[in-house]
């Protein structure tokens, strides 16, 4: 399970260094793709395959699933860490993510998601209100 916030800077190449934590979960390759709020989401292999059988078994009926699909794969790039954990974040996913040298990655369960670092606060800072002030069911059975 990938957990924890880390602050990897972005290198003239476009590589950061994955965290030492989610080495594990990466190091036999990754995949990079849009994510939703303008970051990168960073699945393992085994963990995106089992995210595009969801996708290929969902009704392609309805353009908005449609185009999710279609933005959310060809956005996608298969990568390998190199032996001191660097990898590169694509030029179209670093425009697309806004990402400049300071970066935050998180632990996103399943996932890891890297934002550029003002993004980052900014998202935090607005919805971390909203998250300690819930009285209700965010989550169906969560708590």
């Amino acid at each position: 399970m990938l957990l924890g916030t880390f602050a990897p800077k972005l290198d003239e190449k476009g590589r950061l260094v994955l965290p030492a934590k989610f080495w594990d979960e990466f190091s036999g390759g990754l995949v990079m793709t849009r994510g939703v709020d303008r970051c990168v989401f960073v699945y393992s292999e085994r963990e995106f395959e089992k995210v595009h059988e969801r996708m290929a078994s969902a009704p392609v009926t309805t353009k908005e699933g449609r185009d999710y699909i279609r933005l959310f794969l060809s956005g996608a790039t298969q990568e390998i860490p190199d032996k001191q954990r660097r990898v590169t974040v694509p030029a179209n996913l670093r425009e697309y993510a806004g990402l400049d040298r300071e970066l935050t990655m998180i632990g996103a369960g399943t996932r890891a998601e890297i934002w550029d670092t003002r993004a980052w606060d900014e998202f935090y800072a607005a919805t971390e209100a909203g998250y300690a002030a819930a009285d209700g069911e965010v989550i169906a059975g969560l708590f």
